[in-house]
């Protein structure tokens, strides 16, 4: 492999340089009027360039968004990880619980249109099981199992469901048969069903404050998750 040398070091930033800036002016559109609104040719003539010149740094619209997707997945998933990371401080898996799933939450409020372009397939026909969508979704899933360990007993009961819950197990953070794999899912769709109906307005029409609805549903999945974990474990007698 040739050496690198200062002219294609110097090429690389320029292009890394400008791949940020289409997809700054992407996330613009993407705020202005969806993902339907993203267009590379309108972005070239934002930039002072010609629409073939982009198509050099992103093949397509879905390569672009498959990009978006991809920052925000990792935006998320870094701002999760600091959250994760400060149990070093201290406190109790409860309180650790608390903090990610409200890191969580504000995230979302502050990133409503990258959150929906996370979980809503933006355009007729695109894929979001590609490979790179698939491994951010691995890193954000790996989160709460890496947490759920902390708040749940020794030896949980089995989960009632026998048949797999994804298509795939690419998506998945790990197998399907770890532990806490379903509980894991369960959390989520939890948390994402409450965000989602406050992003869309739902709650607000019913006049449901939203942040105390997802404060009480976060008392009632710690409740749920920490279910016997602190009841003395049963011996067993040998026969």
């Amino acid at each position: 492999m040739p050496p690198t040398t200062p002219r294609n070091s110097l090429r690389e930033r320029f292009r890394e340089q400008v791949r940020e800036d289409v997809k700054a002016a992407a996330l613009q559109q993407l705020a202005a009027g969806g993902a339907q609104a993203i267009s590379i040719n309108a972005i070239a003539r934002q930039l002072g360039v010609s629409g073939p010149t982009l198509y050099r740094y992103f093949a397509s619209r879905d390569n672009l968004l498959t990009a978006l997707v991809v920052d925000a997945y990792e935006d998320l998933s870094d701002t999760l990880t600091r959250t994760f990371g400060d149990r070093a401080a201290g406190g109790t898996p409860e309180e650790h619980f608390r903090a990610l799933a409200r890191t969580y939450r504000a995230w979302a409020l502050t990133e409503p249109h990258r959150y929906e372009l996370l979980f809503k397939p933006p355009l007729p026909g695109y894929s979001a099981h590609t490979e790179p969508l698939a491994a951010a979704a691995r890193s954000l899933m790996g989160l709460l199992l890496g947490l759920l360990p902390e708040l749940t007993p020794a030896n949980p009961p089995p989960p009632v469901a026998t048949a797999p819950i994804t298509n795939a197990d690419v998506l998945t953070a790990r197998s399907q048969s770890a532990p806490g794999f379903h509980l894991a899912v369960s959390v989520w769709t939890c948390m994402h069903g409450i965000v989602s109906l406050e992003l869309g307005g739902g709650l607000s029409a019913m006049t449901i404050d939203s942040g105390t609805l997802f404060d009480h549903e976060l008392e009632i999945l710690i409740a749920r998750i920490t279910k016997g974990r602190d009841a003395p474990q049963k011996t067993r007698r040998a026969p």
